[in-house]
């Protein structure tokens, strides 16, 4: 029989929210007269926009008529989605991309997953901790990390601690290091990063030949007018940069499965023989031999998130989703809590109290309050002692799970 990949044996047991549905299930089998509120996975629930809805029928009318049927699609994404991504996404933040620098996409966790395969098995990596869990796993199985120690952590990867300590922004290495996954607005902890730290990681990269792997899947969410939406904004990024985006969570595509990356034309590689290729090709390559590109039904959906009624119906659910997240971070501060985020981004991220492990919390928020979040931990070994709840859900659940939390801690 053919040896299989033992990479994979590195993982950690499950992956976070694979673990947190079956513990959810568990306790709902088991408990079948009780109605649980879902704010740990992170879905949305408020209905796609009318603009989004619309262009759907449209593009499904196209399907039904020879003269404008679609059958393969372009592998990197049509061409009028991609001229509204740098328009109305970075044209009018004052950065220049061309529509062949834009790769669109099945969704946000694809691109953060496979941007890997493109570098070579023994770069180092650093890693926000805590940060989205694929950057770490997608990065195990590649064989570049080792297995975990009983902390969680892999012994091949540079951990960059984000907590309260450092106002949850990570520190520049303090050695060499040839892959950094930055997140901002950051997912779990709802921090963001200046102009000027920004600056310090772009510099870092270009002077250690370095690649930012910048996940901006949250931008929409930031209300700092000082703040940087995109990592483009800052001088240089483009020959270190790659930014990653996706439509899950302004626009209620989660079901949909659509997002982008940006590789510019500048980025390059360097071979073991000490020559340098382009990025943008080698993703151009990778792109072309493994994905047909999202559906054209998708795609002309997501474009017409950028017309005016589009750009107007985002916004109110971005409203919808951030009045929750106040909500949500007023009434654990009611509860004695100390709380993070929920600015800036759709997350808030909280202490358990003290001496409570984030599992352990986990399950009692699930057993009493019967409400679902996401341990800290789970995001990585930094996490601990720390608590994700999301804005995702209606109002009413959410005005409703944070009463039924209030009142049992």
């Amino acid at each position: 029989m053919p040896r299989f990949n033992e990479y994979y044996l590195n993982l950690r047991q499950s992956y976070l929210f694979a673990e947190i549905r079956r513990r959810t299930k568990v306790f709902a089998d088991a408990h079948r007269d009780v109605r649980l509120i879902d704010l740990g996975v992170g879905d949305v629930t408020q209905p796609l926009p009318p603009a989004v809805i619309r262009a759907l029928h449209e593009a499904t009318d196209d399907m039904a008529r020879r003269e404008t049927f679609k059958g393969y699609g372009p592998y990197v994404g049509y061409e009028f989605l991609r001229s509204e991504i740098a328009a109305h996404d970075f044209g009018v933040r004052g950065v220049k991309l061309g529509v062949d620098e834009i790769f669109v996409s099945d969704g946000g966790k694809s691109d953060s997953a496979n941007l890997q395969e493109i570098f070579a098995q023994d770069c180092v990596v650093a890693l926000m901790d805590p940060v989205y869990p694929v950057y770490a796993d997608s990065n195990v199985v590649a064989g570049r990390t080792g297995a975990a120690d009983e902390s969680g952590r892999y012994a091949g990867v540079v951990y960059l601690p984000c907590t309260a300590e450092n106002e949850f922004q990570p520190s520049l290495p303090d050695r060499h290091v040839d892959l950094i996954y930055l997140c901002f607005p950051n997912n779990p902890t709802g921090a963001v990063v200046t102009r000027e730290a920004l600056k310090r990681w772009v510099d870092y990269a270009r002077a250690e030949d370095a690649v930012i792997l910048y996940d901006a899947a949250y931008e929409a969410y930031i209300v700092d007018a000082a703040v940087p939406h995109s990592i483009y904004e800052i001088e240089g990024a483009r020959e270190v940069a790659i930014e990653c985006r996706s439509f899950s969570k302004n626009a209620g595509f989660t079901g949909m499965r659509l997002a982008y990356t940006v590789v510019p034309k500048e980025m390059r590689g360097r071979g073991a023989d000490g020559k340098t290729t382009s990025l943008n090709a080698l993703w151009t390559r990778r792109v072309a031999m493994k994905s047909n590109g999202p559906p054209y039904i998708i795609q002309k959906a997501a474009a017409a998130v950028y017309t005016p009624d589009g750009q107007k119906q985002v916004r109110a659910l971005i409203d919808i989703y951030m009045e929750n997240a106040r909500i949500i971070g007023a009434g654990l501060a009611a509860a004695g809590l100390t709380v993070y985020g929920g600015r800036n981004a759709p997350y808030i991220w909280a202490r358990t109290p003290r001496g409570v492990s984030s599992w352990d919390f986990f399950d009692r928020i699930l057993a009493e309050a019967h409400v679902v979040g996401a341990p800290g931990s789970g995001f990585g070994p930094s996490g601990e002692g720390y608590f994700r709840l999301t804005a995702f859900g209606s109002k009413e659940q959410t005005a409703e799970a944070i009463e039924r939390i209030k009142t049992r801690l």
